[in-house]
């Protein structure tokens, strides 16, 4: 009698666990990632010094060998500094650290952070405007990250206006949450570059590790938000960063 073998079909994954792998995927390649950078910043910084212990010998240059021989040593010096910018905003951006969600005024936070950036502001040329909707709904922040996600979109607007000019950050209620708006006058951008620039190592600037804007776009989608740009060369860009509101809060919200 012929016997037929009943074999369990295999199910295919769900959403949930498709999301789950590849969060595991990301924390694993992450850590890796930053096991090496730690790995090489050791060997670096024995570079570093060694290179300041040799300027220190060549201090007093008499002969034109002497002379060249420092220049050469100013050269390392200056590429190591920026290798170890470079690990550092890597190490930032791959870090996988626990976040603290709470629930926040937006407006506070964007207070704080253009507190912390009207010096550099004013030294630059730049004014600074603030229009902040005082009925804005709460939303859930991690702050630390947050604000440094904002420090990185002002400083990027300082940088796109080397004349000074006017930065305009405007928070008000969008249909799905609340959004935040910076606004600068600089030199802006082209179609394509505007594509690139939450790219990771992407940079318009020279020397630029090129992880700023990804790894505020990282904390932004962290949140539930998402960060889009717009730019036209020559008048200027607009970030926009879009959070949606706790759930209690939507639910509650008039249609």
């Amino acid at each position: 009698m012929e016997q037929r073998l009943t074999m369990n079909q295999p199910h295919p994954p769900t959403a949930e666990e498709v999301n789950q792998r590849l969060i595991a995927q990301y924390t694993e390649i992450a850590t890796l990632a930053g096991g090496l950078a730690h790995e090489i910043k050791n060997p670096l910084s024995t570079i570093c010094l060694n290179m300041e212990l040799l300027a220190e010998d060549f201090a007093d240059a008499a002969t034109p060998r002497d002379r060249r021989a420092l220049s050469k040593i100013a050269v390392v010096q200056q590429e190591c500094q920026r290798l170890q910018s470079l690990l550092d905003n890597f190490l930032q951006f791959a870090k996988v650290r626990t976040v603290r969600f709470e629930a926040s005024d937006l407006n506070a936070e964007v207070r704080r952070v253009l507190e912390f950036f009207a010096p550099k502001a004013q030294e630059s040329g730049i004014e600074l405007v603030a229009y902040l909707d005082p009925d804005l709904p709460s939303v859930v922040l991690d702050r630390e990250s947050f604000h440094g996600a904002l420090i990185n979109l002002v400083l990027n607007a300082q940088q796109a206006m080397p004349r000074g000019g006017q930065l305009v950050v405007r928070t008000r209620t969008a249909a799905t949450g609340v959004a935040l708006e910076l606004i600068d006058t600089g030199v802006g951008l082209d179609k394509k570059t505007a594509g690139q620039i939450f790219d990771a190592f992407f940079s318009t600037k020279p020397g630029g590790s090129g992880l700023g804007l990804p790894t505020t776009r990282k904390v932004v989608e962290a949140h539930g938000g998402r960060i889009s740009v717009e730019s036209e060369v020559g008048r200027g860009t607009k970030f926009t960063i879009d959070l949606p509101l706790p759930p209690r809060l939507t639910a509650a919200r008039p249609s």
